[in-house]
């Protein structure tokens, strides 16, 4: 037998008599042996962690924690080592530095599936003392820094809450994924706030006169909604395979690909007027583009990302029964009538409708406030060129 065996042997002979100690209820002599086996072994961390366990027996959580730390030497993502330092350091009284180590076990929380009764509640356990640390953070964040926010506008106010949100924990961070398109350098803004958009107020003033014409088109049956979600046999749906061709989520295309769909488009004078208002982009093929969005009831639009990150999306919300949502990364909003916003949709996004009545805004596109005149004018003609070469592939996403 060569050494590697040997060792292997021994160290599980000294496993076996520390098992053996322990049914006798000896822990002294267990962790005795147990300090000879990871002697042999100490690239072993099962054996650390029942080292662990008798100390922790013993009443020697110095001690434990050592034997804890050896483990994680091995396996720094070893779960039930994790747990164990936490539940430690927890008993030791210090419960900020408590809060902060189940929280780095949390990160490592196998399938409930895959763990038993105690240790489900032993987790249970830890997700309470991570909230109460992470909510103690947040407070202590927020009142040290209130004098200056008080100070902010809207839009550096909004980043510092998230900034705050970030560090404590309770938000993730969103990047800008577009599907095609990415202008480098733009900031990555979820809702954009009012005062980038001085037309607004405007926009929304037509809000009665949309919905009156709305409600003509539907009572008389007369212009075409028609599924939003139309992709072709061929094309990997992924998260559009439920919607694709469906009128569960449908639209009634006033602007399309760069011009007014007429037999819908004259429907809606006042509609029209109010797109009038927002400064549309006006691309070749592309854009302006507007519609009535129709979300049927019990019906979820998946999270997804759009095409182009040079413009946002409008939605002018026209009737929103309860139980409707949407949420932009991190920020969840509800829709109130007459209330319009733009946001990134090259940030993932989705909405719902859990109601029992159909969900309609307006949606529509604009350029980015941050772009400059020449910038604007640059990217209609890449998308121009672009269109002329014969395109890129196509890809899911848009408005």
């Amino acid at each position: 037998m060569d050494d590697s065996n040997q060792n292997s042997a021994n160290a599980a002979t000294l496993k076996a008599r520390a098992d053996e100690a322990v049914r006798r209820n000896d822990l002294r002599g267990a962790a005795g042996h147990l300090v000879q086996a990871t002697a042999i072994s100490p690239d072993d961390p099962a054996m650390w962690m029942s080292l662990a366990a008798c100390r922790r027996g013993l009443g020697d959580p110095i001690a434990a924690l050592a034997a804890i730390e050896n483990a994680l030497r091995v396996d720094p993502r070893l779960f039930v080592a994790l747990l164990m330092k936490a539940t430690l350091i927890e008993q030791s009284g210090d419960a900020g530095a408590a809060g902060r180590a189940y929280g780095v076990a949390l990160t490592q929380t196998p399938p409930a599936d895959q763990v038993g009764a105690a240790m489900q509640q032993a987790i249970a356990h830890g997700r309470e003392v991570h909230d109460r640390y992470r909510k103690g953070l947040e407070d202590a964040l927020r009142a040290g820094a209130a004098d200056v926010r008080s100070q902010c506008a809207s839009g550096e106010a909004r980043r510092a809450d998230h900034f705050i949100d970030i560090l404590t924990g309770n938000r993730r961070v969103y990047h800008s994924e577009p599907v095609q398109y990415h202008y480098p350098g733009l900031a990555e803004v979820e809702f954009f706030d009012r005062a980038d958009m001085p037309w607004i107020e405007a926009f929304e003033a037509h809000t009665p006169a949309i919905v009156e014409e709305l409600l003509a088109i539907q009572a008389a049956g007369v212009g075409e909604f028609t599924p939003y979600i139309e992709y072709p046999p061929g094309i990997p749906l992924n998260q559009w395979a439920e919607l694709n061709h469906s009128r569960l989520w449908s639209a009634f295309h006033l602007m399309r690909e760069g011009l007014p769909v007429e037999a819908n488009s004259t429907l809606c004078p006042n509609t029209m007027a109010a797109l009038a208002c927002a400064p549309q982009p006006t691309v070749a093929n592309r854009s302006p583009a507007a519609m009535f969005s129709v979300l049927s009831p019990r019906t979820r639009i998946p999270p997804h990302t759009g095409v182009a990150n040079t413009r946002l999306v409008v939605h002018l919300p026209l009737i929103v029964p309860d139980g409707c949502g949407f949420r932009v990364g991190g920020t969840t909003r509800l829709w109130r009538v007459g209330e319009a916003f733009a946001f990134d949709d090259t940030i993932e996004h989705e909405a719902w409708n859990d109601s029992d009545e159909p969900r309609t805004v307006l949606i529509c596109d604009i350029w980015r406030p941050d772009l400059s005149e020449i910038e604007r004018a640059l990217i209609v003609e890449v998308m121009k060129a672009v269109d002329d070469f014969g395109g890129l592939a196509p890809g899911p996403g848009g408005l």
